[in-house]
């Protein structure tokens, strides 16, 4: 029956560590939010610099799997190039060991009282009301949760050493081949190379030897790296044929490295005794976990001045695609759902698609205004189906933006988030005027309407102050610049300015007869359109003060 109990207690301290894991994580990446954004800005300053983000950004969410699905979703958005992404790959493979030095600290006396923090984390967090105090709480009682988990696995692998069957089990397995194997299987099922790896480190600190001892176990580590791989695979499947190749080079780097140190390991037979257990002598944790950093610091230092190399290598692995059906695939989508699990990057890239939709639907004005000044209709229908796609795009954004508010977001970032919602219905009404041009195009064709060519001068300066207040409100939500605000208020003022200046001309050329009646309400309504355009960008500019 202490068996049975045996293996629910390392169920309860595995479950014990993967959510103090994802506690700490997603508490760090909350705190590190505008970082983790600067650090994704400069991946393309040099390799080192990718290395390092790879490095930091995976130590911050705890896992390579995590971070290697958001640089798929990334090189899918087209934000990152190949080069780029195979950097900070390995880069994530050296952040990653960061968990199980943590779980190597479990030899040590004060580790016991490092479950205290649990605790104390979760007491603060009640107590408090400020989110930063909050998240920086949670993050603490994550780690205690972290080193629960490990005590409790610790305790389960006391309790299987007394069974001498199970003992002789774990030695019988000496075939370096199936370790290896068996590194992998599990690892791909479990989804987490920290996992296995913290299991393995229990394992050592309760005494229990797998294989004939020395190597034995460093083959299940190396197996542990390319089962860590499936996480990215998976997440690659339906991505464009760039996304598909940054998977591929995980996979590559992982399965190269590990067949490196496969040979090294059958051939130097004493490799543990004579290096590790030599250098941390009485601590077989701490073996375990430096030869898991140990691995990922070499084969990064070794291929970091081929990662072109890998690039090609991913290319011949996953052919471009060529079938027209496939077309749509290969586009670049910045709303990547893979980035959803870091909801900085995500509102990041909603942001920037929401900027590229506001160009589109300025451009199409901008078309619509032409039409209507050279009295062409044969242009409605393209308009109309450009304005269509434009509210299309945008419901899209919105949707995506709902997904990353499921997401546990930061109060910083749910104010971003609503303050791009509001963006959304504005930039919709700039293309709804677009399709409102096209109307009054038509009706000035069918009615036989004119306008002087001083009018339509008058009326194309609207247009492209217009277009210059596109831009800027583009800039200042991109930047969240609240000091541009007063340039804003400048164009709305003259787009206002200019939207009384038409009407009152046209009144004059109306008492004088220069004008027919029956233009008033087409020309009254193009303009006031416009202006209301211009009321638009102004809100569009105006949100980043609920930021």
């Amino acid at each position: 029956m202490q068996y049975v109990y045996a293996v629910f207690e390392l169920i309860a301290g595995l479950g014990a560590f993967l959510l103090g894991v994802k506690f700490l994580s997603d508490n760090m990446e909350k705190l590190a939010t505008a970082r983790l954004r600067n650090l994704f800005r400069k991946t393309s300053k040099s390799k080192l610099v990718g290395v390092g983000i790879g490095t930091v950004t995976t130590a911050i969410v705890q896992s390579s799997s995590l971070t290697t699905v958001m640089v798929v979703g990334l090189v899918n958005a087209g934000v990152m190039s190949l080069g780029q992404a195979t950097t900070v790959i390995m880069g994530a493979n050296i952040g990653t060991t960061i968990t199980g030095q943590i779980a190597a600290l479990q030899a040590f006396d004060f580790a016991a009282f490092a479950t205290a923090l649990a605790g104390v984390g979760v007491l603060v967090a009640m107590f408090s009301k400020k989110e930063k105090v909050c998240t920086v709480a949670y993050a603490v009682a994550g780690l205690g949760l972290v080193f629960i988990g490990l005590g409790l696995m610790a305790e389960a692998m006391t309790l299987v050493k007394q069974n001498q069957a199970v003992l002789d089990l774990f030695a019988s397995i000496e075939n370096p081949f199936l370790l290896f194997f068996l590194g992998i299987a599990v690892t791909a099922i479990v989804q987490s190379s920290s996992a296995v790896t913290s299991i393995l480190i229990s394992m050592a600190s309760a005494g229990i030897i797998i294989g004939s001892g020395g190597n034995s176990v460093l083959f299940v580590i190396l197996g542990t790296n390319i089962g860590t791989c499936v996480t990215a695979l998976i997440s690659s499947i339906g991505a464009n044929t760039n996304a598909k190749r940054a998977a591929v080079i995980h996979l590559l780097f992982n399965v190269i490295g590990s067949i490196i140190f496969f040979i090294i390991l059958i051939s130097w037979k004493d490799m543990m005794s004579m290096t590790l257990e030599r250098w941390f002598p009485g601590l077989p944790s701490t073996q375990i976990a430096m030869f898991h950093t140990f691995f990922n610091v070499i084969c990064t230092i070794i291929f970091l001045p081929f990662t072109n190399l890998f690039v090609k290598l991913s290319s011949l692995i996953v052919k471009e695609r060529r079938h027209k059906g496939d077309k749509s695939a290969e586009e670049p989508t910045r709303l990547d759902k893979r980035l959803l699990a870091t909801p900085v990057i995500a509102v990041d890239n909603a942001t920037e698609e929401a900027l590229d939709v506001l160009k589109s639907a300025t451009q199409c004005l901008d078309n619509a205004v032409n039409a209507f000044l050279e009295q062409d209709a044969t242009k409605s229908d393209d308009i109309v189906k450009d304005s269509e796609h434009i509210a299309e795009r945008l419901q899209n954004i919105g949707d995506y933006l709902v997904q990353i508010s499921a997401y546990d977001a930061t109060l910083e970032l749910e104010k971003r988030i609503t303050a791009l919602h509001s963006c959304i219905g504005d930039i919709n009404r700039v293309g709804e005027v677009a399709d409102n041009v096209t109307k009054y195009t038509r009706r000035a064709v069918k009615d036989g309407l004119h306008f002087s060519p001083k009018v339509k001068e008058e009326i194309r300066a609207l247009m492209d102050i217009i277009n210059d207040m596109s831009v800027k409100s583009g800039e200042v939500l991109s930047n969240r610049d609240t000091a541009a605000l007063g340039e804003i208020e400048t164009f709305e003022n003259n787009v206002d300015g200019k939207r009384k200046e038409l009407i009152k001309d046209h009144i004059k050329r109306l008492g004088s007869g220069e004008c027919r009646p029956e233009s008033s309400g087409v020309f009254i309504n193009l303009v006031c359109n416009l202006e209301r355009v211009g009321d638009h960008l102004n809100y569009i500019a105006h949100t980043v003060e609920s930021v």
